[in-house]
């Protein structure tokens, strides 16, 4: 904090807080929440149900009067007029896809490890760190190759790949897969993804006039975040509804006596409710097993044996979904358009607060 304190140049702006388009902030507010809260309780309300059906009527409705308004603000949180811009657009698709196909189901990925494989919480959060390794390595590999290659679109079509090809691997993950293939499969696809971020935040700023670049930037991490946030709720909601029957099956193969089944029903989605975090409890769990006799203590490994196979069933859809998802974003990287690339100097005239001249502008500009 000191150091940006002390470094960051001071840029004089004419801008002000009635700037800020305060009507659009509500009505996108008052859209997405309900949107999420209804994708959220689908785990537990039929989708025909009156409150999912009346909170997605509201968020139609918010969402409506959102674009309404932002034909209308004069500093309008989302620039509807960008979108027709080719590169803006596929940008904005390309990011919501790859965010909700990789985000919302990332983010179960401590399943694997916790629950599938049973490694303990903190060794599941060191194991998930190399991901972040391959995303920062293609990074910067990304940003060196395409400034020296021409068709540099394909630099994010291949980004995409790696990540749908990923996510197939983490769809072969079982009870009987090591450690070190689930950190494998996370590395192929931080790669994947960090191909994919500075390709597009670098194309979308060349690709708009300079005052739309704090814009761009914008834009595209909002669409990210929507799209993430978006495919958490949903991508729960999937496997809270998935993951009772897969472990109602897997522990009906045991053929249990009725007596016997009846003390793990709450692993089937009884008490438990098939919440993961309520199942693989590793407290709740040496609780429940210390407190069988001595001849139940082998049948409740078992049990637990046939619930890790159901998650992994589970998680194997989840994942296999992610990676249709990203199909779609694959399709879309294919339609961006190379635009010159922004090249800043710094020259004459390019002092403090003042942005630096650009060697190449786009000749494309936004209507």
């Amino acid at each position: 904090m000191a150091v940006v304190i002390v470094t960051l140049p001071f840029v004089r702006s004419q801008a002000s807080w009635r700037d800020i388009d305060f009507v659009g902030s509500f009505f996108l507010s008052a859209g997405l929440v309900p949107l999420l809260i209804a994708l959220s309780i689908t785990r537990d309300h039929a989708w025909g149900s009156w409150q999912v059906v009346s909170l997605l009527v509201l968020a139609v409705v918010m969402l409506a009067a959102f674009i309404w308004e932002e034909t209308r603000a004069k500093e309008p949180i989302v620039p509807l007029h960008l979108f027709k811009n080719s590169t803006f657009a596929i940008s904005m698709l390309v990011g919501f896809l790859t965010a909700f196909g990789m985000f919302g189901t990332i983010i179960f990925v401590p399943l694997i490890f916790q629950g599938v494989l049973g490694v303990s919480v903190t060794n599941s959060g060191l194991l998930i760190t190399p991901m972040m390794v391959g995303l920062i390595t293609a990074s910067v590999i990304t940003g060196q190759l395409m400034t020296r290659i021409k068709y540099y679109r394909f630099i994010g079509t291949a980004g995409v790949a790696l990540m749908i090809a990923g996510m197939f691997l983490l769809t072969t993950v079982t009870v009987s897969s090591q450690q070190f293939e689930v950190t494998r499969d996370l590395v192929v696809v931080g790669l994947g993804l960090g191909a994919t971020f500075p390709l597009y935040l670098t194309v979308l700023q060349s690709a708009l006039p300079r005052r739309y670049l704090g814009v761009a930037s914008s834009q595209i991490q909002f669409w990210r975040n929507v799209g993430g946030t978006v495919s958490t709720a949903i991508m729960g909601s999937i496997l809270a509804r998935l993951l009772p029957d897969k472990i109602s099956g897997q522990i009906d193969s045991l053929r249990l006596p009725a007596a016997v089944a009846g003390r793990f029903k709450s692993f089937s989605g009884g008490t438990g409710g098939g919440s993961p975090q309520q199942i693989f409890d590793p407290a709740k769990l040496a609780q429940t097993r210390a407190g069988l006799p001595s001849t139940l203590q082998p049948v409740f490994d078992q049990v637990m044996h046939a619930v890790r196979i159901g998650l992994s069933q589970a998680l194997h859809d989840l994942f296999l979904y992610s990676a249709l998802v990203l199909v779609l974003a694959l399709v879309a990287t294919v339609f961006l358009k190379e635009v010159p690339l922004r090249r800043a100097e710094r020259g004459a005239g390019a002092g403090l607060g003042e942005p630096p001249p650009v060697a190449l502008e786009t000749e494309e500009e936004v209507a």
